[in-house]
């Protein structure tokens, strides 16, 4: 799937079925919920849905819980805007 079928996508109720819980979270985090985004990505116990999860607890303003997640991605707390953080874990996850 590509960035922009992945944005198409986001005309629906429903994440497409083949994205992995990491992918759906940032989906539903996109369509303005942060509650099922934050679900979904703790479903995936992997990297992925740690990155995930420390951008959404970054996007809450929890950045003490946030910095936890960003350790157990083995990533580094970004300096970019929440958009542009989207964007690149977006484009890395689907890539």
């Amino acid at each position: 799937m590509t960035l922009q079928q992945f944005r198409d996508s986001l005309v629906r109720d429903e994440p497409p079925r083949h994205l992995n819980f990491a992918l759906a979270g940032l989906w539903w985090d996109a369509k303005g919920d942060w509650n099922r985004a934050h679900e979904s990505a703790q479903q995936d116990e992997g990297p992925a849905g740690a990155w995930v999860h420390a951008y959404l607890h970054r996007k809450e303003g929890d950045s003490s819980n946030a910095g936890y997640w960003y350790r157990r991605a083995d990533k580094t707390p970004p300096d970019s805007s929440l958009e542009q953080e989207w964007l690149h874990i977006t484009e890395s996850l689907l890539s």
